[in-house]
């Protein structure tokens, strides 16, 4: 009933960390989560990522390296964030310069099982509908549902 949380992780206030979670950062590429946020269980949480305050990511969601984060984001169970276009196994320890990390404004909601491209930006108070596979930045307020997303409302 352990979770994994490094010396290269800054929290804020009042964070909530559930079981099993993996949250590391390094030297160069700290992670910081904000004040009231909570992580829900099997969460893996890479380095360089940049949580906001007041979000609530729910079990089993993996964050990639360098994703942003803003304040008061909901994260369904079990989705993906990924930073790789081409990913090689021949360079299995990526380098800062490879990284085309997501960035998530502030007020999003995500489904579960949504899976979010490398590069893409979302944003302020947008909804990504459950299961959605978002290849194409979204704009503020609008809603995406999908393979690949697509809007339904703005």
């Amino acid at each position: 009933m352990y979770s994994l949380v490094n010396k290269f992780v800054t929290l804020g206030s009042n964070v909530t960390i559930w079981n099993f979670c993996n949250i590391y950062g390094t030297k160069t590429l700290s992670v910081t989560i904000g004040s009231n946020t909570q992580i829900g269980s099997y969460c893996e949480i890479k380095s360089g990522v940049h949580i906001g305050k007041d979000c609530r990511i729910q079990a089993s969601v993996f964050i990639s390296d360098m994703t942003n984060i803003g304040n008061g984001v909901f994260i369904g169970p079990h989705a993906i964030f990924l930073n790789d276009k081409y990913p090689d196994s021949k360079t299995a320890r990526l380098h800062k310069s490879k990284y085309n990390p997501s960035n998530v404004n502030d007020g999003t909601v995500i489904g579960g099982g949504a899976i979010i491209g490398p590069g893409v930006t979302i944003g302020k108070n947008a909804i990504i509908g459950m299961g959605a596979v978002v290849t194409k930045d979204v704009p503020n307020n609008a809603i995406v549902v999908g393979n690949p997303a697509c809007p339904i409302k703005k």
